[in-house]
C-alpha cells in the first residue's frame, strides 16, 4: 500500500470521536484501501488491538441478500465487552437500511465507526436523515498530481520531473489502480472503462431501474465531450433531436443528476461577481477524472485545454475549495475558489500565444475589485511570475504548490 497522507491523517484526527467517518466518492477511487490504512495505523500508532477491529465488505457475495436485521445482529456479536470495538464497513450501501443499524450501533454501544460507499445511498442528503450531527463524510477523489508522482516513483524507481509528468497525468488519470505498476495506455483505459461500466450499470441502470440505456449513453457523451463548457439540458435535448432522438429537459436534468450522485460527473455553478449570488443556468460539468474521457470516448488533442481546467478544478475540490465558474458582465473567469475567509480567482490556459489572448486573460482578473490572489495558470513558457499583482504559474507548479 502506498500511503495518502492527505486523507488518512485527515479521518485520523476524528478517531473515537463519537461520529461515524464516511468516506464517499467515484468507484476505485481507493476507499477501501484508506481503510486499511487506517486499521494499520490504530493498531501501529494507537495501541489498538486486532481483536478489536471488525471489518466487511458488503460487496461480497457472502453478503448478498443480507438484511438491515442481519446486518444490526451481526456487528452486535462483534462487540468487544469493556473495550472499544473498531468497525470497517466497505461498500456499506449494498444493504438497505444501513443507516439505521450503523445508527443503533453508534448510539448504544462503545464503537468507533469507518463506512464507505460509492452511489447516491452515500449522498449528504441521503445519510442526514439518519445520522444528524452523528457523522463526518470525507470525499475521496483519484490521485492527485502529486499522489501521482509518488505512486510512479515507486514503481518506476526514478524521481519524476512534474512539467514533464503532466501530459501523463492529463491523459491517463489517476485511478489509483492503473499506477500501481507500468501499464500501457490501452491497459489503463481498459481498467478505466471497467470502471465506467459497473458505475454505468450497477449504480445507475440496474439501481434506477433505467429501461433505456441508449438515452443516457448518449447524454453521458455529450457531457464528456463538452467537459469544461456552460451548456444547458435544452442544449442536449436539441444535440439529441439533432440526431433524431427525443428527450425532454427534465429527463436529461435527471440523468445529469444520477451521474452526479454516482460520483462521475462534479456539477460546477457559476457564480455571479457583482450581484454576489450563484446562478442556476449555464453550469458546467467536470469529471471525477481526466482518464474517463479518454477511454470512453478516444484520446484527442484538441481536449487538451478542458482537461487541465478539469484537473485543476479537482485539485481545488481536495483542498477543500467551494468551486465556481465566475460570472462579470459579459466575462468570465474559470474559477472562483472559496474556503471559509479565503477566496481565489483562476484563469487556466493552454498556452498564451499573442499580446491578445495574454490581454484577455490577465484583464479578466484585473476587472475584479478586491484584493484576493490572483492566478494565471499556463503550461507553456513564460517569462516573469507577476503581471500586476496577477501570479502566473506553470500548472503543474500550482498542483503541487503548498500556497494556497
Amino acid at each position: 500500500m502506498i500511503d495518502r497522507p492527505m486523507y488518512v491523517d485527515k479521518i485520523m484526527a476524528y478517531t473515537d470521536m463519537p461520529l461515524v467517518k464516511i468516506l464517499t466518492g467515484v468507484r476505485r477511487s481507493g476507499k477501501s484501501t484508506i481503510l486499511k490504512m487506517i486499521e494499520k495505523k490504530l493498531v501501529e500508532e494507537k495501541g489498538v488491538t486486532k481483536g478489536q477491529i471488525a471489518s466487511y465488505r458488503f460487496d461480497s457475495m457472502e453478503y448478498d441478500e443480507m438484511t438491515a436485521k442481519q446486518m444490526f445482529s451481526e456487528l452486535k456479536s462483534r462487540i468487544v465487552p469493556r473495550q472499544k470495538t473498531y468497525f470497517f464497513l466497505d461498500e456499506v450501501q449494498e444493504i438497505n437500511g444501513w443507516e439505521k443499524v450503523v445508527n443503533s450501533i453508534q448510539s448504544d454501544y462503545d464503537v468507533d465507526l469507518y463506512v464507505t460507499g460509492s452511489n447516491s445511498r452515500m449522498m449528504s442528503s441521503e445519510i442526514a436523515t439518519y445520522l444528524t450531527g452523528r457523522y463526518v463524510s470525507f470525499h475521496i477523489y483519484t490521485l492527485s498530481f502529486a499522489e501521482y508522482l509518488t505512486f510512479k516513483a515507486q514503481y518506476s524507481g526514478k524521481t519524476p520531473v512534474p512539467i514533464a509528468e503532466l501530459p501523463n497525468y492529463i491523459r491517463l488519470g489517476g485511478f489509483p489502480a492503473t499506477h500501481l505498476q507500468q501499464h500501457t495506455d490501452d491497459e489503463i483505459y481498459t481498467i478505466v472503462r471497467d470502471i465506467y461500466n459497473s458505475t454505468i450499470f450497477s449504480d445507475i441502470v440496474k439501481r434506477n431501474q433505467i429501461r433505456k440505456i441508449d438515452q443516457l449513453e448518449r447524454v453521458v457523451k455529450f457531457t464528456f465531450n463538452n467537459m469544461g463548457n456552460t451548456f444547458s439540458a435544452a442544449a442536449i435535448s436539441n444535440y439529441l433531436k439533432a440526431e433524431h432522438r427525443t428527450l425532454d429537459n427534465e429527463t436529461v436534468y435527471n440523468y445529469l443528476s444520477k451521474l452526479e450522485k454516482a460520483y462521475l460527473l462534479h456539477r460546477c455553478s457559476r457564480y455571479d461577481l457583482q450581484g454576489k449570488e450563484i446562478l442556476k443556468t449555464q453550469e458546467k460539468f467536470y469529471l471525477a477524472d481526466t482518464a474517463l474521457r479518454y477511454a470512453v470516448l478516444g484520446y484527442n488533442e484538441d481536449t487538451v485545454a478542458s482537461s487541465l481546467e478539469n484537473v485543476v478544478y479537482l485539485e481545488l475540490c481536495r483542498r477543500g475549495y467551494s468551486v465556481y465558474v465566475g460570472k462579470m458582465q459579459d466575462a468570465e473567469i474559470d474559477f472562483v475558489a472559496q474556503r471559509q475567509n479565503e477566496k481565489l480567482y483562476i484563469q487556466v490556459t493552454q498556452e498564451i500565444c499573442s499580446e491578445k489572448t495574454e490581454k484577455r486573460e490577465y484583464e479578466r482578473l484585473l476587472q475584479i475589485p478586491d484584493n484576493y490572489p490572483k492566478y494565471v495558470l499556463r503550461t507553456d513558457a513564460f517569462t516573469g511570475g507577476n503581471y500586476e499583482g496577477i501570479k502566473t504559474m506553470h500548472i503543474a507548479d500550482f498542483l503541487l504548490s503548498s500556497e494556497y
